[in-house]
């Protein structure tokens, strides 16, 4: 497929994902959220529940908060985006007192006209039974006395706290109060654990103080069934993650247009998040990472704070989340357009490696394999070149691994076995070499990343980020063509 017709194939993806009152309508279906659920419940033991809890609202400073996030796990099983919720799966059916059966609730925030005129429409039990398809749907008051007999499982399956979460005064049922009446209710930590504030206790359950029975707890089962059942995508998420990557590429490929010495390391960052916003992305995947010349040798370097980047290489970690799912696409590009010497060997030497990783992503191959063919070709390299003396030296300029999952989490969880069909991963082999380095003064300050996106496949390793170019002269020339952004200006400011 060219360039051409692919991107105008995305264009018409972008437009005809959007409903005709102005908002997308491509977001995962309640159906596929049920379908994980049923999963998940075939891995629980028998006479099991499972607790999820959804993430805390964090405070970014005085009276503002970061912007909400949901805990991926709790998205993956309900849907559900909001903060202050729970959901209970039941290995087994449940009968309630009229003799109906259920074997999941889903406790969300409460409707409340007063907190959505100044923090957004809540769905509230009606919308989570409308529009979830959750067939028991409470609001999150009724979990502080749910009048569940954890006791009565073989096991109570959840994560363990973090101990991360605020007390709201203002609000009864926050995640703080569901939490402690989860503690309460399973006898959690009573030992060791200090006796909450005697109000809240109170609050929570007016009757009853903390229980010196415990139930029969496990917090690490749930991480590894979610791992197994994250690792390998189906359809309907192969279709926003393949979108959220390629908008990645699309971002690399802009730039690459774009990109001149003048530019600031923030300007560059401004540029992939731009289009990423133009293809209807809600946020970044995690926190972008621009880096020129030596500020490239930090792994995670996000201050993206240089004003200008001059002649050196930067390097653009940088992935669009689409609906919740998170691309990973790394390119290392040079400032002026054209690679130097020193520059374009390490460059190359990268190059060659990430295509022997990319060739050993194929089914039944452990997913080690990308990195040891990846790292083989980076040793006997930097021996060639002079830079170190022995292969076992490499790792002090590849210091981080090969592969990681994508999904949901931008290192998404895993098993970390073989390779496995329906499976994308990065393969992002790199060379960093900073200033000071014991090796010739020419190669201080040079850093390149080259990452990109596999699925994995019957027929063998698919690239779904190999729109935006990696081949050194494919970068040069693409560098060539004008940009949208080259007659971008603003009024000087005093």
């Amino acid at each position: 497929m060219t360039f051409r017709l692919s991107f105008i194939l995305t264009v018409l993806f972008v437009c005809t994902s959007i409903a005709q009152n102005g908002t997308p309508n491509d977001y995962l279906s309640a159906q596929f959220h049920k379908e994980r659920r049923e999963a998940l419940r075939k891995k629980m033991p028998n006479n099991s529940v499972a607790v999820f809890f959804g993430n805390p609202v964090r405070n970014r400073a005085n009276d503002v908060d970061y912007v909400y996030h949901q805990d991926p796990d709790f998205y993956y099983l309900t849907g559900y985006k909001e903060p202050n919720c729970v959901l209970v799966v039941f290995s087994n059916n449940q009968t309630d007192k009229d003799g109906k059966t259920y074997n999941e609730m889903l406790y969300v925030q409460e409707k409340n006209p007063k907190a959505e005129q100044w923090t957004g429409i809540r769905l509230g039990t009606e919308g989570a039974k409308k529009d979830l398809g959750f067939e028991v749907a409470l609001n999150g008051k009724d979990f502080l006395n749910s009048g569940i007999d954890y006791m009565s499982f073989n096991n109570v399956l959840f994560k363990e706290f973090e101990n991360d979460t605020r007390n709201s005064k203002r609000d009864k049922a926050d995640l703080y109060k569901l939490i402690e009446a989860f503690k309460t209710q399973i006898g959690y930590d009573v030992k060791t654990e200090k006796q909450a504030d005697s109000n809240l206790q109170n609050e929570i359950n007016p009757k009853k103080s903390i229980t010196s029975k415990k139930a029969s707890t496990d917090t690490k089962s749930i991480t590894t069934f979610m791992a197994s059942l994250r690792e390998k995508k189906s359809k309907e998420e192969m279709v926003l993650l393949t979108k959220a990557v390629r908008i990645s590429a699309m971002g690399q490929r802009e730039i690459m247009k774009a990109m001149h010495p003048g530019m600031s390391e923030s300007e560059i960052q401004g540029v992939h998040e731009f289009v990423y916003k133009k293809y209807g992305c809600e946020f970044e995947g995690y926190p972008s990472i621009v880096g020129a010349g030596n500020n490239g040798c930090v792994l995670h370097y996000i201050e993206n704070s240089k004003m200008k980047v001059e002649n050196d290489l930067v390097l653009m970690d940088l992935g669009a989340e689409y609906h919740g799912y998170s691309a990973d696409v790394t390119r290392t590009i040079p400032a002026n357009g054209k690679f130097s010497t020193e520059q374009k060997l390490i460059y190359d030497l990268v190059y060659d490696a990430q295509e022997a990783g990319i060739a050993t992503a194929k089914i039944g191959n452990s997913i080690s394999a990308p990195d040891v063919a990846a790292r083989k070709i980076i040793s006997d390299g930097l021996v060639k070149l002079g830079i170190i003396k022995a292969a076992d030296e490499s790792r002090k300029y590849f210091p981080h691994g090969t592969s990681h999952h994508i999904g949901l989490d931008v290192h998404d969880p895993g098993l970390y076995n073989n390779f496995e069909e329906n499976m994308v991963l990065t393969v992002e082999p790199g060379i960093y070499i900073p200033n000071g380095s014991d090796c010739d003064k020419k190669w201080w300050g040079i850093a390149v990343r080259i990452e990109d996106d596999i699925l994995i496949t019957s027929n063998g390793p698919v690239n779904l980020s190999g729109e935006a170019p990696r081949k050194s002269n494919e970068i040069e020339a693409l560098m060539k063509e004008k940009s949208i952004f080259d007659s971008f200006s603003l009024p000087k400011l005093d």
